[in-house]
């Protein structure tokens, strides 16, 4: 049995539906996500560059000297967003300038 009075019980329940359905209102947008650095230790085991002008083309996989987030297909949000997310690095968003090395082109 358990050693809660119903009526705290009661209360708890309503105000954990408040707190759940306040929750899932709220949407994760870009912005409140943290900006990934090139410090991160799987940024720097993807060789993420915020800037892919800095990337020497002959040590990339295929050296496109045109590729970087904004135009990989691994990237999502709204185009022209400086900073978006991306697959490889879920929670965090990158630089739309930047590259790394799981870069693949759109389709």
């Amino acid at each position: 049995m358990s050693t809660i009075p119903r009526r705290k019980f009661i209360q708890l329940s309503a105000a954990s539906a408040v707190g759940c359905l306040a929750l899932s209102g709220r949407d994760a947008h870009a912005a409140d996500l943290p900006r990934l650095t090139e410090d991160d230790p799987m940024a720097q085991a993807m060789r993420y560059k915020n800037d892919a002008s800095s990337v020497d083309a002959a040590s990339r996989n295929s050296p496109v000297t045109d590729q970087n987030c904004a135009n990989c297909a691994l990237i999502q949000g709204a185009d022209g967003d400086a900073w978006r997310p991306c697959l490889i690095f879920p929670g965090k968003v990158v630089a739309a300038a930047g590259w790394c090395s799981v870069w693949a082109p759109k389709a």
